[in-house]
């Protein structure tokens, strides 16, 4: 047994505290990107990649991490225009929002072993899109294992990796 620092008596269990994490799960200060200067997809390109947390920059379309993953790697692919439907794309939007995913999927299973991914959109609210404004896609990576009770029971996941980290890896694999 060892000192819990006054969070109880002490016993076998550790502790993870993760208190950064309940401003999502309240929805605190959540964007809803109805208009450009409010979107943080349309401010995200003008921050440096580190900043931004992108991954790559194509001409129309870019890769960021989510600030709010379903697992570690979680990126997405966002157009650089401000459009809410995918029936809206241009041709070079859906060419480039395709071969983007692609590469994602790539450097996800390098940089991290995938063993599969959840890909796909939320067009507008009732589909569970978190910003129905700006179109973009997910690319979740998926390892055997990879849920537990954490996300059922305290509504929380468990990342073992800092974003900036997992930034930087994925887009060191992005390029190789």
């Amino acid at each position: 047994m060892h000192d819990q620092g006054g969070a109880g008596e002490p016993d076998n269990f550790e502790r993870l505290w993760t208190p950064h994490r309940m401003a999502y799960i309240k929805g605190e200060n959540k964007p809803v990107g109805t208009d450009p200067e409010g979107c943080p997809f349309d401010a995200i390109p003008a921050m440096s990649d580190e900043d931004g947390l992108i991954v790559a920059r194509g001409e129309v379309v870019y890769a960021v991490l989510n600030l709010y993953p379903y697992n570690s790697g979680h990126l997405m692919v966002v157009p650089y225009r401000h459009v809410s439907g995918y029936d809206e794309l241009t041709a070079a939007e859906v060419a480039e929002l395709g071969a983007f995913t692609q590469r994602a999927v790539r450097a996800l299973r390098e940089a991290s072993g995938a063993q599969g991914f959840n890909v796909g959109m939320n067009l507008g609210q009732v589909a569970g899109a978190g910003i129905a404004a700006h179109l973009h896609q997910h690319v979740v990576p998926r390892w055997g294992g990879d849920t537990n009770f954490m996300p059922v029971v305290a509504r929380t996941k468990v990342l073992p990796q800092l974003l900036r980290d997992t930034r930087r890896l994925l887009a060191d694999a992005w390029r190789g």
